[in-house]
């Protein structure tokens, strides 16, 4: 769990983080490099949750890699099954890390939202549905790992 109080938000107790995985944490269906050590450590505090379209047909291998098995969204409400999933776990105290279309609502919902600029490109709804924005997964994941960060990006 993470626990912060964030000067003009307030207390904020995460439980969950929610990664989508294609232009996330893998581009062009291969996942980059350092990403299953990474949340490996990143489960330490927070439970994971991978959500995917498997775009790419290779999230078997990837689920492999990271010895988690994503959920499979289907095709055509993306974006609502992604928000439903955040609202199941609990919005307030999930994390949601995206950077397509299709991650905007969950983005918006959790309640951090973190959108990752992506080789495969972000979004602008994402990017204006987040609370915060990152050059790359790698950022997010040591954010999430060293959450005085988010303190000091998310005071008002």
């Amino acid at each position: 769990m993470i626990r912060l109080n964030i000067p003009g938000v307030g207390e904020i107790n995460l439980e969950h983080v929610v990664f989508d995985v294609n232009g996330t944490l893998a581009v062009d269906g291969t996942l980059l490099p350092g990403i299953p050590d990474l949340l490996q450590d990143l489960s330490q505090l927070l439970s994971i949750h991978l959500l995917t379209a498997d775009t790419h047909g290779k999230q078997a291998e990837i689920d492999r890699q990271l010895n988690l098995e994503a959920i499979r969204i289907r095709a055509g409400d993306e974006k609502e099954q992604k928000l439903e999933y955040v609202h199941q776990l609990g919005a307030d105290q999930t994390a949601a890390v995206g950077q397509g279309a299709n991650d905007a609502l969950m983005l918006e919902a959790a309640r951090i939202g973190i959108c990752v600029i992506s080789a495969e490109g972000t979004a602008l709804q994402s990017l204006l549905k987040a609370d915060l924005v990152v050059p790359d997964i790698l950022s997010a994941l040591e954010i999430l790992q060293n959450p005085t960060r988010l303190k000091a990006s998310l005071r008002k």
